[in-house]
């Protein structure tokens, strides 16, 4: 590019032109190739900064993702050996313990949102700086500057974003009304948590988290002493969300809520699948100990 640029300085030195406009035409073509390739300087250092400022943002996300796997197996540990010592209730730590859980979800999805912005950010990013470079020896040469700019034009046809939107969508995001709701659900706030977590299933029956809302659904009936209501609720999740991330803990509270409402060999049925389906898991323990309260075996003497 220099080499074109000092032959093109030279032929128009060397060409039998008057004085003044070979001056004037020398100094119009420097002033756009300075503007050029400032311009493609600035553009390269905001992309620089905004890529560093992702990628900063999404280290921040693994680390606290790892903060709460490591506090996760900690509190996993300390169920494991209360269990072990006292093989008594402990309907408190395992909700604990989903609170975690549920937190560590939603985590991980923000990574994976994260990831794939890194990676549509850095695609563009190659698109532009081939467009940038492609377009240098171009304007150089004497291309119209005018055409350069055509960032500006999509700006009109997109205008008015929310024209296509359907009237029937809540006016809070998925994970703001979920947030909501498993806040008034920790802190006792049932009613509120219970009419939240409905919205939630109604609004984004497809979403990730959908199943989770709908467990607890169940878990508010369940403190509430709605043994029966319960049951249904976490038959739903059974039935209606077969990759749920809450699919050992409905079924476990569902054995309990059965032994509850004195369906005792049906409850019963149901802890040893859970220990049967969920080998390894809290829920597993947790049933364990439950069948143990109950002086009955975890394994059934029949198939």
């Amino acid at each position: 590019m220099a080499a074109m640029f000092f032959g093109a300085i030279g032929g128009v030195i060397l060409a039998p032109q008057p004085a003044g406009a070979v001056s004037k035409e020398m100094i119009q073509l420097q002033q756009q190739v300075t503007t050029l390739l400032q311009n493609q300087q600035d553009m390269r250092t905001a992309i620089d900064a905004n890529n560093a400022s992702t990628r900063t943002l999404l280290q921040q996300s693994l680390d606290a993702v790892t903060h709460i796997n490591t506090e996760i197996g900690a509190l996993q540990q300390t169920v494991q050996q209360v269990q072990a010592n006292t093989g008594t209730r402990i309907d408190s730590m395992a909700q604990q313990s989903q609170g975690l859980s549920d937190n560590l979800q939603d985590v991980q999805a923000r990574v994976a949102k994260l990831s794939q912005q890194l990676t549509d950010i850095q695609n563009t990013l190659q698109s532009i700086d081939a467009k940038v470079s492609s377009s240098s020896p171009a304007s150089a040469s004497g291309s119209t500057p005018g055409s350069m700019p055509a960032g500006g034009t999509p700006d009109g046809p997109s205008s008015n974003p929310g024209a296509g939107q359907p009237s029937q969508m809540p006016p809070i995001s998925a994970d703001t009304l979920y947030q909501n709701a498993l806040r008034d659900f920790t802190t006792g706030k049932y009613d509120m948590a219970r009419q939240e977590f409905s919205d939630y299933t109604k609004n984004f029956p497809n979403d990730d988290l959908a199943g989770n809302a709908q467990f607890y659904l169940g878990e508010i009936d369940y403190a509430q002493g709605n043994y029966s209501e319960a049951v249904t609720q976490y038959d739903t999740v059974l039935t209606n969300y077969p990759k749920s991330f809450k699919l050992a803990a409905s079924l476990l509270k569902k054995g309990m809520a059965e032994v509850e409402l004195g369906k005792k060999t049906t409850g019963i049925r149901d802890l040893r699948e859970v220990i049967r389906r969920f080998p390894g898991s809290p829920e597993e323990h947790t049933a364990q100990a439950k069948l143990h309260e109950l002086g009955v075996s975890s394994r059934s003497t029949s198939r």
